[in-house]
Order: C-alpha cells, then structure tokens, then sequence
C-alpha cells in the first residue's frame, strides 16, 4: 500500500511545486521584466505623487474637465466593485438614469451614446472622440481659453486604434492632465 501512496505524494508535491510555486513567480519575474509599467497598474504619477491609472477611469464633474463615461459601480470607479450593472434595455432604472445624463446635456445637443452607457466594467478610462469634442465648448468656457486650443488639445490627446482593431478614444485623466498644463503654463 505505501508503494502506491508515496509515489502519489511526490507527484503532489513536486506538480504543487511546479504550478503552485514556481510558475507563478516566473510569469510575475517576466511580466516584471517585460512591461514593468502595465504589471504595476500602469500608474501615472506628477512628480513623486500618484494622480490615477491609465487603466482605471476616475470621476470629474467640474466645469473645466472633461467627464468620464457613467461608471457602473456603486462607488464610482471603485475598481474594487469592477461590474456591469446588469441593467437590461427594459429596466427603468437605466432609462431614468440616462434620461437625468441626457438632460444634464445642453438642449439640442446630439450625446453621443457613451456619455450616457457605462462600460462593461464600469472602469473605463477612455471615451470617444466624439464625446470629446461635445464637451469642449464647456471646458473652454470654464477655464476662459478659446475653443479651438481646448479642440486641438483634444485632438493631440487622441490614441489611434492599431491598425484596424479598436476605435479612436481619448483617456479622460490623460485629457484632464493636459488641460490642466495648458491653463497653469
């Protein structure tokens, strides 16, 4: 019985070794090595101060910024909380959510569908172009400079999809950042 016990208890051992152990802390040396940056929150810093993530959305509801998508999440942009809000097409609580973000909206204004639909994750730091440029004329009048430094800025600001896979987005803390820098300098 124990020459059939013992060679199951190596293998146990050695596999646990192997996948438990030593696997994992390969993949972490070389996520470590190989994109320091993104294996580390992909953190963005001015000075020695962290400001954000370039992965992780944050809420601004001033004026003079540029306004995230809606997060899902209970706490907005709680990355702790990372979910959809599992709202269907039919849910009332969707439609008088995006009815009160469609009214913050000047009047005429077309919205552009994601100023009023969170992501998937509800964390996302990105928003569309178009969603962008609908927001200019606010930011521009709240930090008294001229709408086309705050368009130009938006535009410079834009991250091109690769090749022909993803769509062109504008990070909202990278945008905010750079407004900041354009109205302080």
């Amino acid at each position: 019985m124990l020459s059939y016990i013992r060679p199951a208890l190596v293998t146990v051992f050695a596999f646990t070794l192997a996948l438990g152990l030593a696997y994992p802390l390969a993949l972490t040396g070389l996520g470590q090595i190989l994109f320091s940056d993104a294996a580390n929150g992909s953190l963005i810093r001015q000075g020695a101060v962290i400001v954000g993530s370039d992965l992780i959305g944050q809420e601004f509801a001033e004026p003079g910024y540029f306004h995230p998508r809606p997060s899902a999440t209970d706490t907005p942009y709680d990355a702790m909380a990372s979910s959809g809000s599992n709202l269907g097409p039919l849910s009332i609580k969707l439609k008088e959510r995006m009815a009160s973000d469609i009214q913050k909206r000047a009047a005429g204004d077309v919205v552009p569908a994601d100023a009023v639909m969170a992501s998937a994750s509800g964390l996302d730091p990105h928003i569309s172009l178009e969603n962008a440029l609908s927001q200019v004329s606010r930011v521009a009048a709240a930090r008294g400079i001229d709408e086309q430094s705050v368009s130009d800025l938006v535009r410079a600001t834009t991250e091109k999809p690769l090749w022909i896979i993803g769509e062109t987005h504008v990070n909202v803390l990278q945008l905010n950042l750079a407004i900041d820098k354009l109205t302080q300098g």
